[in-house]
């Protein structure tokens, strides 16, 4: 992290920053190191992996992502859709510190969809047909997570850990060379080893479980599976791409995206480098305090205030895979 606080700030002070087409075998070598003690980790005690890589460092990805967001895509994330989007994550905010319930659980399903109707209709507003489709698709999800609410709230959760391939593989297109390398890593832990882990392929690997662990499996695994067996490897892939997470937006992106952040100081003069550090360590360190006193009320504090991050990633990349994103800005082979 130290490095990582290091480079952003030096970029800010007017440092030389990392051209993506210069970044040589640095992220990919990183990456396998990342990989693997993490992977370690949370096979062992996946639990402990969860709950203290959310403590330490939740509220600080959560800054530097909505950052580095506001800064990559400030083509698309300004104006009345802007205010538009922040408005429908409010509302979920407002679900979600309300008295849990079936209002505020279908409120919160309703106002996700709505995002990407926000989305469909900004990107596709000049191709009806296509909008009359998206919108047809996005209906028929929307009644699919009402009617199966408990598994809508799982596949979400994990799939929010599987958003950062897409915002790498978008990286990736201005990566010179050792794309190919860099892209295949990301497959890699996103997609392959998750896949081994829930297949018990690393069973063998595990360690014995705890209280802990059946605790937040009542969370990370599908309710046909909570009574099957595979309750540890579901929290044990949480705990694994969760923290991979994490240094993805606390690594990797301060390190070797800093044309985000430099356009972010652009918009927002007042946070800059140091004091978006400062603000996320601060708030990290006052919930983890909450976390050590009252578990559940530090869980439901950051899931209010992790609304505005994990929604806002989801029309930012429908609009990219619509293709109404910024495009690269650093050309160059793989």
């Amino acid at each position: 992290m130290a490095s990582a606080v290091g480079s952003d700030v030096g970029g800010a002070l007017g440092g030389r920053p990392l051209g993506i087409g210069r970044v040589g075998n640095g992220p990919v070598a990183g990456f396998v190191l990342c990989t693997a003690v993490v992977l370690a980790l949370s096979l062992r005690m996946p639990a402990g992996t969860a709950v203290v890589g959310l403590a330490a460092l939740g509220i600080l990805h959560n800054v530097l992502e909505l950052r580095y967001m506001a800064g990559r895509f400030e083509q698309v994330l300004h104006g009345p859709f802007l205010r538009l989007l922040a408005a429908l994550i409010s509302g979920i905010v407002l679900c979600r510190v309300l008295p849990a319930g079936t209002a505020s659980r279908d409120g919160e399903i309703l106002l996700a969809y709505g995002l990407l109707a926000a989305a469909c209709v900004h990107a596709l507003r000049q191709r009806p047909a296509v909008l009359a489709a998206s919108c047809a698709v996005i209906a028929a999800a929307a009644t699919a997570s009402l009617s199966f609410p408990d598994y809508h709230f799982v596949v979400l959760t994990h799939l929010h850990n599987v958003v950062p391939l897409l915002f790498l593989w978008e990286w990736s297109k201005g990566m010179r060379r050792g794309r190919r390398a860099f892209r295949a890593v990301q497959v890699g832990w996103v997609v392959v080893i998750p896949a081994l882990i829930l297949s018990g392929a690393l069973d063998g690997l595990m360690g014995a479980g705890s209280a802990w662990t059946a605790r937040l499996s009542v969370s990370y695994t599908p309710p046909a599976w909570q009574h099957g067996g595979t309750d540890q490897r579901f929290v044990t892939v949480f705990a694994f791409m969760a923290l991979m997470h994490y240094l993805v937006w606390v690594w990797f992106m301060p390190r070797y995206a800093p044309d985000a952040t430099a356009a972010f100081e652009r918009r927002v003069p007042v946070l800059n480098a140091r004091r978006a550090w400062a603000l996320g360590l601060g708030a990290g360190a006052a919930l983890a305090a909450l976390f050590v006193s009252d578990y559940d009320q530090g869980t439901s504090v950051y899931a209010a205030l992790a609304s505005y991050h994990a929604y806002l990633e989801f029309p930012v990349l429908l609009m990219l895979v619509l293709g109404t994103g910024p495009r690269a800005t650093t050309g160059g082979t793989a």
